[in-house]
């Protein structure tokens, strides 16, 4: 039964990848033919200002994420498991930016944090109508909230559903023992959610190596590289620069960079043990 899935995957995934670490030993412009060049393509990526900018934007891009993505999305989770109407009606309201593709978003918030047409302008607030995206110092934390925005909701429905799990019978228990909501906040919910919050951290980092269209949309790396991080790095590098190779260098350090993230979490979560979170409920 696993058979034609593994065969898709092997062709559309395993093979490519092969490919792409063979090129990035080459040189190539995307016309002509490969040329073997070695490690030199490795030592051009690792040790350019620009590639090394775009690592350590993507290092800020990946934790600054989690810290502000994690605790809102387990928050907002929580919430809406409640089964009164009023938070089912705040739960499709949070899911809206689920609607919406990444360009769209970017193309809205271009539109709304324009300094001269934008929201500040229109509501004559001067705190917001300063340039957001066109300051160097500014534009990273923008795009942060940005992509916050548009992902938090899908965090927030695996916590919802998480938390939908856990046996009304412990919160029960716990109440006739005089726990409050936050003792049984943190005694019994976190708990109960360890494999959810170590599933929904695993998307959210290796997640954060992939963004490419929204930022792309929204800042197209800038201004200057201010916003360049890794997978426009390697897009920039390949498309408009017509540097294959180095373009390769950068996709292979992503998926090692993923592949690596992804298996330590796993490990650090004794998730591979395959134990229930319910034994002895």
């Amino acid at each position: 039964m696993a058979g034609p899935a593994l065969v898709l995957f092997v062709v559309f995934a395993v093979v490519p990848l092969l490919g792409v670490v063979v090129l990035s030993f080459m040189t190539w412009d995307g016309l002509g033919d490969p040329v073997w060049a070695g490690a030199d393509n490795w030592g051009r990526t690792l040790t350019d200002p620009v590639a090394q900018n775009a690592m350590r934007l993507t290092a800020i891009v990946t934790v600054v994420s989690w810290i502000f993505q994690a605790p809102v999305a387990l928050l907002l989770g929580v919430f809406m498991a409640g089964r009164q109407r009023y938070r089912a009606v705040l739960s499709v309201l949070y899911f809206l930016p689920l609607l919406f593709s990444a360009a769209a978003v970017a193309i809205a918030y271009r539109a709304l944090l324009d300094p001269n047409f934008g929201l500040g302008s229109a509501l004559g607030i001067p705190w917001l109508s300063q340039d957001w995206l066109g300051n160097p110092d500014l534009a990273l934390w923008v795009v942060l909230f940005v992509i916050g925005w548009c992902f938090v909701p899908f965090h927030s429905l695996l916590y919802q559903g998480g938390v939908r799990q856990i046996p009304v019978a412990l919160y029960e228990a716990a109440l006739l023992d005089g726990a409050g909501r936050v003792q049984q906040f943190f005694h019994i919910t976190l708990p109960q959610l360890k494999y959810t919050i170590i599933t929904s951290s695993t998307l959210m980092i290796v997640g954060s190596l992939t963004y490419f269209d929204l930022i792309f949309v929204l800042t197209g790396g800038g201004p200057g590289n201010a916003t360049r991080i890794l997978p426009l790095d390697m897009y920039l590098t390949g498309f408009r620069s017509y540097d294959m190779g180095k373009a390769s260098v950068i996709a292979v350090v992503l998926v090692v960079v993923g592949v690596t993230v992804s298996l330590l979490l796993n490990w650090l979560s004794g998730a591979n043990k395959m134990e229930s979170q319910m034994e002895g409920v």
